[in-house]
């Protein structure tokens, strides 16, 4: 009896190793950025987007191709790279910009066009030459492209406004701060939303006397 048990045991256990794990999605990126970014302690974010990075690259790895798994891989590292700072966070930004350009090779209008904002965000975001990539003409020209594309989206007019405040363009900033404060909330997402509007009402504080 009990060498059928043990024999029965050890079936399950080869039969339940052998079934194929499920494939990280974009949803699933989106919901843990948006945990790892809006609900974790200061002290481990950093860790958290290391181990997502790595969740991030194994879905690439088996889709290298697709267009929105490049565009959350990137807007994972480079997050990461802002938690991180500091000249050791240009690496990441540096493969945030890679992938972002091999999905608009592939997709440009993915995530309605997702690849524009975050790009222009980058630019406008790390330093220029010759630490950097960085150029506010390329900001703008990513991020006017972004919400042709996206004219009422929360991100795209959010970065676009972010960038006018750095250009000290207070009156067009806020215009393109509140379009995305109404930007309709997107099913779950609700999360990284509530963060994102809670970012624009501090942005917008800011600025309300400029």
């Amino acid at each position: 009896m009990n060498n059928i048990l043990t024999t029965l045991t050890f079936g399950l256990i080869i039969s339940l190793t052998a079934l194929p794990s499920r494939a990280t999605t974009t949803t699933d990126l989106q919901r843990d950025w948006a945990i790892a970014n809006y609900q974790t302690e200061a002290g481990t974010k950093a860790e958290t987007f290391d181990r997502l990075i790595i969740q991030a690259e194994a879905a690439l790895t088996n889709q290298p191709n697709n267009a929105e798994l490049l565009i959350w891989t990137a807007i994972i590292k480079s997050t990461c790279a802002g938690v991180k700072g500091g000249l050791s966070a240009l690496s990441l930004v540096k493969a945030a910009k890679g992938h972002l350009e091999d999905a608009m090779d592939i997709d440009d209008m993915a995530l309605q066009g997702s690849a524009y904002t975050s790009l222009g965000a980058l630019y406008y975001q790390v330093p220029g030459w010759p630490v950097g990539f960085g150029s506010d003409k390329k900001a703008q020209t990513m991020l006017d492209k972004a919400v042709s594309i996206n004219p009422d989206g929360l991100d795209s007019n959010y970065f676009y406004g972010d960038f006018l405040v750095q250009q000290k363009k207070y009156d067009a900033a806020r215009e393109r701060l509140n379009k995305a404060m109404a930007a309709t909330v997107r099913p779950g997402r609700e999360l990284a939303e509530a963060g994102r509007r809670a970012e624009i009402v501090a942005l917008l504080e800011t600025i309300k006397d400029k």
